[in-house]
């Protein structure tokens, strides 16, 4: 392809939403990609003013996604959207993503993937069948020092795995505030377009994800308890589970969102037989190391000197700047726009380049859900086997 930028459309995200913000600038901050189009709400007008405030072209400012599709299709490929990120709530997470491979765009959409597990097989079909990319924002995986972790874990540092305990707590939704309107908590409450879990899909995802991502071993079953505690609240705001992944190694996962005065405290916790590291997203440049036989390392993030080289390929600044939501965001668009790049030109993707999550993270995120919920709500039944 021509030495130029990779060209964005965007489905939501407009002016009024949290995370559209959050994408663009992390999808800007390489200089890989510019915004060249989008449908930016369900609200034309919101759509249109926010497409103006991003200093968009009036005829590239879309009413619907259907109606950017099929526009965008009748440009010179010179000039049409490459890609599309999809940033809305889960119920509307599959249409467009299956509408934009089928018309052979690359897709980068949040997690998760869709609304059901049906859904999300398709995609993968789809996506197997069209050769395209698609890119799974599951965000925490992209830290620095998460990519260490998983290093020196596959290197065997840690000797053979054996517990794994992994956290998501917040605490924004101890109260019923989707009823006040204003916030995201409205969709995220709501099981007709959040999906069939509510905590569990909207950070639970991340903790499973986090984990599976770091040890490189699947969950194979699980025994989990699923519960509403705010009052009327027609959908789980805190879960946890007991895991059993590959290789006999068992786990520990919560997820919360009535963890009253918590902000975003991800944490995980990895033994082995040789020692147990640790990672809190809240001091996300900081991992420790706890060894069996010698003193506990505190390795810090932007040391050139002892990092491995997929930290480093996601390191952005030297140590003591810290680097943190946003950069991860960034590390993800700059892969996945590297390996549309050299697909576009021919060639192989470079294992650094293909290290983000894609469809199959997302087929194994629903399927997570699915066990989740089968298993949450079930007394009669201690460990439910992976829901394929």
């Amino acid at each position: 392809m021509k030495n130029r930028k990779l060209r964005m459309g965007m489905v939501g995200g407009g002016s009024d939403a949290f995370i559209g913000a959050i994408h663009r600038r992390a999808a800007f901050m390489d200089n890989q990609i510019e915004l060249v189009c989008g449908c930016f709400s369900v609200d034309p007008e919101i759509s249109k003013s926010s497409g103006l405030s991003y200093f968009l072209p009036e005829d590239r400012i879309y009413s619907t996604y259907q109606e950017m599709f099929e526009h965008e299709m009748t440009l010179p490929e010179g000039e049409r959207m490459d890609f599309v990120t999809i940033v809305t709530p889960n119920r509307w997470h599959f249409e467009p993503a299956m509408m934009a491979l089928e018309r052979g765009f690359h897709v980068v959409v949040d997690k998760p993937m869709t609304f059901s597990l049906e859904e999300a097989k398709l995609l993968q079909k789809k996506v197997e069948e069209t050769g395209l990319v698609l890119a799974l924002t599951h965000v925490y995986s992209a830290y620095p020092a998460v990519k260490e972790a998983k290093a020196r874990i596959a290197k065997g540092e840690l000797g053979k795995l054996r517990r794994v305990y992994v956290e998501y707590t917040q605490g924004w939704l101890s109260e019923r505030i989707e009823l006040l309107g204003g916030n995201n908590a409205g969709w995220r409450t709501d099981p007709k377009r959040s999906g069939k879990a509510g905590c569990v899909g909207d950070i639970g995802t991340h903790a499973w994800h986090l984990s599976e991502y770091i040890t490189g071993l699947k969950v194979k079953e699980l025994c989990a308890d699923l519960k509403a505690f705010v009052p009327g609240r027609p959908i789980d705001d805190d879960g946890a589970a007991f895991l059993r992944y590959e290789n006999d190694v068992t786990g520990v996962l919560t997820a919360t969102q009535i963890g009253t005065g918590e902000a975003n405290n991800i944490r995980i916790r990895i033994y082995g037989e040789n020692a147990g590291l640790e990672w809190r997203q809240m001091e996300p440049n900081t991992l420790t190391i706890k060894w069996r036989d010698r003193p506990t390392e505190i390795l810090n993030i932007g040391n050139n000197g002892y990092l491995t080289p997929e930290a480093l390929w996601n390191t952005r600044t030297p140590a003591g700047h810290p680097e943190g939501f946003i950069e991860a965001f960034a590390n993800i668009y700059r892969n996945f726009s590297l390996t549309v790049r050299a697909i576009k030109n021919g060639e192989t993707p470079s294992g650094d380049c293909l290290d983000f999550p894609t469809v199959y993270d997302g087929v194994r995120g629903m399927q997570f859900i699915e066990t989740m919920v089968e298993a949450g709500y079930n007394d009669n039944v201690k460990w439910q086997k992976w829901i394929d």
